[in-house]
């Protein structure tokens, strides 16, 4: 129903590095002047995690948001607010786990995947069993059409999936349904409606995916629907239920390996990460200091480009051009390590110039963080409060 809204969060546990430029932040830049984007600080996520040490996340919150703003996220185009002001999220968390069978949650593959990588931490609580359900609803929530996740993730999308469908079958069962989507069809013109009950029986009768698509996309397009109504032809299309939970779809990026300063994956725990905005002669120090191929010992010698952490940056930061110089002065010796490092020093200077200027603003005036942040958060609010109206008229919670 919502498919042109993208739903994306990240834990704030530390300072921002390149990975997660090149790797989310430079995708949310995109998204956001295609889709109606909102983007939230994943705190109670954090906390599956650092239940233990809850100052690093209150320390990173707003330095992460200065690091969006930083990276192009523009408040003007996304809805950027924090997960905790919106209760709703642990609302709706609290429903789905009611009938969500905790099979479903056990044979997530990051749930025992990330036990064994963090292994130093004891995560046998319910809080990290129960993150995927925590995350979906905070998909659900905001009906969200697409949700930006690598390969890794898709199974975390599958089960909110799963989430939604259940629900909706549980749930979904309203007095004379039919009656009230015939009388919603109507709304759209005889003829708009005639096109819809048609498509509408050859995907039930003839399991015609394509006439449901193109069901979805007359209903899409009607302008005079209110949202109920809407949800009732939703409903109505793929049986006699209504659609009160959106199931959404994975939109997959491209998987982006940044490397680090050791030619691994750029990441904290390898402590090989540049920051964000940092500060430039500590950049330029320690990309002087990258390991390089330990077949050049002397400047003499040749070198292979494959075998250097260096070359990995090049594939990220250098034209053709550049790097076609570099593999030919490696491997003949015609240049040197220093040499072949500075194109990419300066590069990586460039940008984050530009990260630097963004946040000059936010840097001296946090109120404009806080401001930014408190509007995102009631716009979020005020969404999340539409769909928990409708989950708890259909679990039979609004009584009064």
């Amino acid at each position: 129903m919502y498919p042109q809204r993208v739903l994306s969060g990240m834990r704030p546990t530390g300072a921002l590095h390149l990975g997660h430029y090149h790797g989310v932040l430079k995708n949310w830049v995109r998204l956001q002047s295609e889709y109606e984007c909102l983007f939230f600080v994943a705190d109670w996520h954090a906390l599956t995690t650092h239940y233990d040490s809850p100052e690093i996340i209150a320390d990173s919150v707003w330095e992460m948001v200065i690091d969006w703003l930083a990276a192009g996220v523009d408040p003007n185009q996304a809805t950027l607010f924090i997960q905790s002001r919106v209760p709703e999220h642990a609302e709706l968390h609290l429903l789905l786990s009611m009938c969500t069978p905790l099979g479903w949650l056990e044979r997530v593959p990051t749930y025992k995947d990330q036990q064994e990588k963090l292994s130093e931490k004891d995560l046998s609580t319910y809080g990290f069993l129960g993150y995927p359900l925590l995350q979906s609803a905070d998909i659900l929530i905001y009906r969200a059409g697409q949700v930006p996740v690598g390969e890794d993730q898709v199974p975390h999308i599958e089960l909110t999936r799963e989430v939604a469908r259940r629900f909706n079958h549980l749930y979904g069962r309203e007095p004379d349904f039919e009656e009230k989507a015939q009388l919603a069809a109507k709304k759209l013109g005889v003829k708009r409606a005639k096109l819809l009950l048609d498509l509408r029986s050859r995907f039930q009768e003839q399991g015609d995916e394509e006439a449901l698509e193109q069901a979805k996309a007359v209903l899409q397009e009607a302008q005079n629907l209110t949202v109920d109504d809407r949800e009732r032809l939703f409903g109505y299309l793929e049986g006699a239920r209504r659609l009160i939970l959106v199931e959404p779809q994975a939109l997959l990026t491209e998987a982006s390996r940044m490397p680090g300063l050791d030619g691994q994956k750029m990441s904290k725990s390898y402590q090989n990460t540049i920051s964000l905005r940092e500060d430039p002669d500590n950049v330029v120090k320690r990309m002087r200091t990258m390991p390089t191929d330990p077949a050049r010992v002397r400047r003499t010698d040749a070198g292979s480009p494959d075998r250097c952490p260096v070359w990995a940056l090049h594939q990220v930061y250098s034209s053709d051009e550049t790097r076609q110089w570099a593999r030919s002065g490696c491997e003949s010796a015609g240049i040197g390590c220093i040499e072949c490092k500075q194109p990419l020093i300066d590069a990586v200077l460039e940008e984050q110039k530009q990260f630097r200027e963004r946040a000059e603003p936010y840097e001296k005036d946090l109120d404009l963080v806080r401001n930014i942040v408190a509007d995102g958060c009631e716009r979020a609010r005020e969404l999340a409060r539409q769909t928990m109206r409708d989950v708890r008229e259909a679990m039979g919670l609004d009584y009064s």
